[in-house]
């Protein structure tokens, strides 16, 4: 099984943050796709093509699931595209949003994401979302 892990990666945290979830889901026994990891940085304008085909293209092939991180005031932009194509594709995913409730974030989240994934708010939580997924399988 295969998760795509999504997320912001302008920084050296955001990336942190995903190569925890990673960690965790290979530990769980799951092939990881982790689009800074498996095809880089788009560092200008030329690396645009390279980006989408390697992340989406390549990326998205045999993905059973996606983990999205929902951190901050706002999602990423190619983070929230990730999204609405797995939702597209039939592909389940689960968002994780571990610095305020969800409750709290619908204006920063919309209610579109919110209602197309289920949202855990921990490590923890995730953990147990993806042991019973893998299970179900």
């Amino acid at each position: 099984m295969k998760i795509y892990i999504a997320g912001k990666v302008r920084n050296a945290q955001e990336r942190a943050d995903l190569e925890e979830i990673d960690s965790l889901c290979k530990s769980l026994g799951f092939k990881t796709f982790l689009p800074h990891r498996d095809v880089g940085l788009a560092k200008g304008i030329e690396d645009v093509k390279r980006i989408f085909g390697g992340d989406i293209t390549e990326g998205f092939k045999n993905v059973d699931i996606v983990v999205a991180v929902l951190d901050g005031l706002h999602v990423g932009a190619g983070t929230a595209w990730e999204i609405g194509y797995a939702y597209a594709k039939g592909i389940p995913a689960i968002g994780i949003k571990t610095d305020e409730k969800v409750e709290e974030a619908l204006e920063y989240l919309s209610a579109i994401l919110i209602g197309s994934m289920e949202i855990v708010s921990s490590m923890k939580e995730l953990k147990d979302k993806l042991s019973r997924f893998n299970q179900a399988s």
